[in-house]
């Protein structure tokens, strides 16, 4: 597509295979991106593909990339600058966390929350960082409301932390990135329609640990990933080429309703 909001941009997405990313693939590539993507689920990657290519979309998959190591981090990145000459967004939606009460959550199920929620974010920073430096370019991060509220039903410590720190990290990088034309910025979504959580519904309806966040937004469901979708590509479109910094979050209205 050679017109919309992202015409001629080569957008780096992490974690394409469903829910909010493919759901931001999707739409990236209707306002005239190249989604330059990634999954660990190659059969998910290869579906958001044939979507995408369905709509007249470009994109470029690879799959099975393992976020969690900074060597496959690399290889994406330098691969995709290979292939199209630049970058122009980061835009890091990949998480892979688990969920335990605080007090009986193992140090390796912490660390692997740390590892596939915080790290895969710095690491994917630091190494499109150049690139970006070279077009002018953005990072949108995916943070989320657990990084900002507790929520007393969801045994989710680690989450909040690894996304407390990404919401964080996004304001310092913000700064850093002012001497070199980088923005950086970051949507934290509340509970969005995705699989796992329309999986829980499913199983436990009103009883899902999620109810009592939900029934305090806008609409008392959970939200649609599109939502989401739209905020991050404004922050990647030139419409925001005066905002760096700023923390968007699109939860319907829960973290403010007590």
């Amino acid at each position: 597509m050679t017109d919309g909001r992202l015409a001629g941009k080569i957008v780096l997405l992490t974690g394409i295979g469903g829910g909010m990313g493919r759901e931001t693939a999707r739409l990236f590539a209707r306002e005239g991106a190249t989604v330059v993507g990634c999954d660990l689920n190659e059969e998910s990657a290869a579906e958001t593909v044939r979507l995408i290519e369905a709509e007249g979309g470009t994109i470029d998959s690879s799959a099975p990339v393992d976020l969690g190591q900074r060597e496959a981090i690399d290889a994406w990145i330098n691969g995709a600058v290979e292939r199209f000459g630049k970058v122009d967004v980061l835009y890091n939606n990949a998480s892979m966390p688990k969920f335990a009460p605080f007090t009986q959550m193992s140090g390796e199920d912490y660390r692997f929350t740390i590892q596939n929620e915080l790290d895969l974010v710095w690491h994917a920073c630091q190494s499109a960082w150049p690139h970006l430096a070279k077009s002018g370019g953005a990072i949108v991060n995916i943070g989320s409301v657990a990084g900002v509220q507790g929520a007393r039903a969801l045994p989710q410590a680690a989450h909040a932390a690894a996304k407390g720190a990404v919401i964080a990290v996004t304001k310092q990088l913000a700064a850093e990135g002012i001497a070199v034309g980088v923005r950086v910025n970051c949507v934290s979504p509340g509970v969005m329609a995705t699989p796992p959580i329309l999986a829980m519904y499913a199983e436990l309806g009103d009883r899902a640990p999620v109810a009592p966040i939900v029934e305090r937004t806008i609409s008392g469901k959970p939200g649609d990933p599109l939502a989401v979708a739209y905020a991050g590509l404004y922050f990647a479109s030139d419409e925001a080429k005066w905002v760096t910094g700023s923390h968007l979050v699109v939860d319907g209205g829960a973290h403010a309703v007590m």
